[in-house]
């Protein structure tokens, strides 16, 4: 069942769903909208293979840093994040959409699920559609729509990704040394 916005609101208020900030726009109809964070990770186009057994190095596949503004150009993948922490409860899940007006430009993300019991800001791929497009920190630019489980998952998300904050690249990588 897709949660309203009414259920979402008492979900807050109990403290079961964090929502952090959460703003006066945030709940909607059926979902939560997230908001840009400052970082982001553009993908570098090189023929350099990266073994997903061995691993690599961060700054060989990856150009990261925080900023006022961005453009996602043509057909290119940049890694984005959320600048709200979120917080789901062991029987609610995530489903994320595009904005429809981000959508309507060309851009594009994958299908991503949150898993029940998640915390952390969110990092989401971003295709490019046919033309440059400038984005901005604080930009309402995903859609959450939350899902209730038939029953709490016996084993709420703990993965290597809990708590992040800013981008999360690929665990894959090696530290640098």
């Amino acid at each position: 069942m897709i949660l309203s916005d009414a259920t979402i609101r008492e979900l807050v208020s109990d403290g079961r769903l964090i929502i952090d900030p959460i703003k006066e726009d945030t709940v909607r109809e059926n979902g939560v909208d997230l908001r840009l964070g400052s970082m982001f990770c553009r993908m570098k186009r090189v023929w350099k293979i990266l073994d997903v057994r061995e691993g690599g190095i961060p700054g060989d596949y990856y150009e990261c840093g925080n900023y006022d503004s961005f453009v996602v150009y043509p057909h290119e993948h940049i890694l984005l994040h959320t600048e709200e922490y979120v917080g789901l409860p062991s029987d609610v899940a995530g489903l994320v959409n595009l904005r429809s007006t981000f959508a309507r430009l060309g851009l594009f993300i994958p299908a991503t699920v949150v898993d029940a019991g998640f915390r952390g800001e969110l990092t989401i791929e971003v295709v490019g559609g046919e033309y440059p497009v400038r984005l901005y920190p604080d930009e309402r630019f995903i859609h959450l729509v939350l899902v209730r489980l038939d029953r709490p998952a016996e084993k709420p998300y703990k993965g290597k990704y809990q708590g992040q904050r800013g981008v999360r690249l690929p665990q894959i990588f090696k530290e640098k040394s």
